[in-house]
């Protein structure tokens, strides 16, 4: 793997976690924990944020 796939994997990665966070904040979930989830799981993190229905309001 080369310097510039190497960056665009990282962009790639990066952009999935703010994504991850902004999806989890809608599912009124701590986007900040999620963003941190998503930079070491990243897909799998996708997976369980879409799969996981959403939390209940108190």
């Amino acid at each position: 793997m080369g310097d510039e796939e190497r960056k665009a994997f990282a962009v790639g990665w990066g952009t999935l976690a703010l994504v991850n966070a902004g999806l989890a904040q809608g599912k009124n979930r701590s986007g900040f924990i999620w963003f941190f989830l998503s930079l070491l799981f990243g897909p799998l993190a996708t997976f369980l944020l879409v799969a996981s229905s959403p939390k209940l309001p108190n």
